[in-house]
């Protein structure tokens, strides 16, 4: 690990536990710790600046989320990524996102398309610059425009709560640079399709667009 890539986050109302469950939670999700990397007590407390036990505690509750596994004679380690909880995951974003797209046909604002339009223009730069981390990040601020333009809280949450486990898989889908130009056009034929109010067609380009990403990503796990 470089040394700015870990550090630990600051929430003074959560146990230290918690906080270093967190913090290596996301090192994984952004792809900080690699599927494979070991995880060693003593280096991360130092590293951090904590006790072992609280490492110990949030590797123990990493391993029930399954992104860490025990492995024998060596112990814990990053787990690698699963075609079959991408597949799970991507099935349930799917059906969110195809709501959201139909919402946001209904419900955008003037203001909001603005937004949109100008969220996306960002992506095109950020993919311009090259940095993954950069280029994912702007695709999840494209996709939350779209969210909020729903206008749906309880959608909101939902696809909240799946927001970091997708980050992985975003991620790594994004790092493959040959898919940079599809996902730039099917961006735009979202856009088109929402500002238009075309909810069939909005759908079906939100669900073609995820569909993509599940093909690469269990396409480069199989390599």
């Amino acid at each position: 690990m470089k040394e700015s890539e870990l550090k630990l986050l600051s929430d003074e109302y959560l146990p230290l536990r918690d906080v270093v469950f967190k913090t290596l939670r996301q090192g994984i999700l952004r792809g900080d710790l690699k599927p494979g990397e070991r995880l060693m007590e003593i280096p991360l407390a130092a590293k951090l600046g904590v006790s072992r036990t609280p490492i110990r505690e949030a590797i123990r509750m990493l391993e029930l989320e399954g992104l860490v596994t025990m492995v024998p004679r060596k112990g814990a380690e990053v787990a690698w990524i699963s075609k079959q909880d991408l597949r799970d995951v991507l099935e349930v974003r799917k059906s969110l996102d195809s709501l959201a797209v139909s919402l946001a046909c209904d419900r955008i604002t003037g203001e909001e398309k603005e937004a949109l339009q100008n969220a996306e223009v960002e992506f095109e730069h950020s993919i311009e610059k090259g940095n993954a981390t950069s280029i994912a990040e702007a695709d999840v601020r494209f996709h939350d425009v779209i969210l909020k333009a729903g206008k749906n809280g309880r959608l909101m949450q939902m696809i909240n709560n799946l927001a970091e486990r997708m980050y992985r898989y975003r991620l790594e889908y994004i790092k493959d640079s040959r898919n940079h130009a599809r996902i730039i056009e099917e961006h735009r034929k979202i856009i088109k399709f929402i500002i238009e109010g075309d909810k069939a067609n909005a759908c079906n380009a939100i669900e073609t667009h995820i569909d993509n990403q599940e093909k690469n990503v269990i396409s480069q796990l199989e390599q």
